[in-house]
């Protein structure tokens, strides 16, 4: 009778600690781990972001938090369009891999081709080298600032430089920052000359263009090349920056209106779309995106590296950066992977796709500068993994 008893207490408090013990069969469902990540972030009354996480081609998670600016309050949903900063960068590319694929343009076509007028130092600048940050141009915001250092303010967030302005500011050096292909630095510079080249070649704004051959064909019926005064960005998120507890409209600044390197809006439904696209190599072949994703080496072989000296675009000093076409290529714990971050005044934005069997992408859109989307991206590709391990 005493050994029954035991028996029987023991299985008591085997079953108890089993309900108060939850085992991977009760985890909260995917979703809402990852909806844990996001929604301790913003208030529903404040700047947010956008959180869009497919896998195989479906879309695992989608989710809105925070609202597109401070006046209307009107809540951000997948609708909602945000400025891609230099996420753009990568529609620019496939923009030229387009014209390359028309036959109109060749990637060791150089800039003294293009234009002419441009000086001597564009002899050996290829599209090529602008397409992977190799081509040494001259930062055209330190240009900006040392022109106004010498001649007075010029530019302002309401007379904001152009594209063209931008070209011309190229034009009066009469050097690079080095020779082409013989170092690497990230370069807006490089980007506003290849959106200017899908003008010039293409005999479309660049506008015109990318919606011809790329959004309209996508259906991304709401993407963007805004500009100011020319047209409207429907459901638009407006920026913003957390000042002491309190955040401040800053949507707009001297250099927004360039094109080529970050004018782009977009949302979550229209960026779904070019997610798939490239996944499915709807635009181009595998063989003619082998180019755009195969990373750079300079000229002597050697893998580059970002810049020693640290700056607002350099986000990584003195380490070995994999750059293609538009695209970082660096691997993240062992699994390939393609990505791109933008920063600018008020936004912040990241796309992650994991290029292996999985086709993991992360795509999250912020109209607030405090968050950090590439480390948020990453957390969730985290906890997405670990399941999969787990599941194994």
């Amino acid at each position: 009778m005493k050994l029954n008893l035991i028996i029987a207490i023991v299985a008591v408090l085997t079953l108890r600690r089993a309900v108060q013990t939850p085992g991977p069969s009760f985890d909260l469902p995917t979703d809402k781990k990852i909806d844990a990540l996001f929604s301790v972030l913003t208030s529903p009354d404040d700047p947010g972001l956008a959180v869009l996480v497919r896998k195989n081609g479906r879309t695992l998670f989608e989710r809105s938090y925070g609202v597109r600016d401070l006046h209307s309050r009107v809540l951000i949903d997948a609708h909602t369009n945000f400025r891609l900063a230099s996420c753009t960068k990568q529609f620019t590319a496939l923009a030229i891999m387009l014209l390359v694929h028309d036959g109109k343009l060749r990637y060791d076509e150089t800039l003294t081709e293009l234009f002419p007028d441009f000086p001597p130092y564009g002899n050996s600048i290829t599209v090529q080298n602008l397409l992977n940050h190799t081509s040494g141009l001259p930062d055209y915001e330190d240009l900006m600032e040392a022109l106004e250092k010498a001649k007075g303010p010029r530019w302002t967030p309401e007379r904001q430089i152009q594209d063209a302005e931008v070209l011309q500011l190229l034009k009066k050096e009469r050097a690079g920052k080095f020779t082409p292909g013989a170092s690497w630095s990230y370069s807006n510079s490089a980007y506003v000359v290849l959106g200017l080249i899908v003008a010039h070649v293409s005999g479309k704004s660049y506008g015109e263009f990318l919606h011809t051959r790329i959004f309209g064909p996508l259906k991304m019926n709401h993407t963007i090349v805004f500009q100011k005064e020319k047209n409207e960005v429907a459901n638009r998120a407006f920026g913003h920056t957390k000042d002491n507890d309190a955040f401040k409209e800053t949507d707009q600044s001297p250099t927004s209106a360039t094109l080529g390197d970050g004018g782009i809006y977009s949302s979550l439904e229209d960026l779904a779309k070019w997610d798939e696209a490239l996944g499915n190599h709807t635009l181009l072949s595998d063989k003619e995106f082998q180019s755009a994703w195969t990373p750079v080496r300079l000229a002597d072989g050697s893998e580059p590296r970002w810049p020693k000296e640290p700056n607002d675009d350099n986000l990584h000093p003195g380490k070995p950066v994999r750059y293609g076409f538009g695209w970082f290529l660096d691997p993240y714990q062992g699994r390939e992977r393609m990505w791109h971050t933008g920063s600018t005044m008020g936004f912040r934005t990241a796309i992650e796709r994991f290029t292996e069997a999985h086709g993991l992408s992360m795509i999250i859109l912020s109209n607030r500068t405090d968050l950090q989307p590439e480390k948020l991206a990453l957390e969730v590709a985290d906890l997405i993994f670990k399941e999969q391990h787990l599941r194994r």
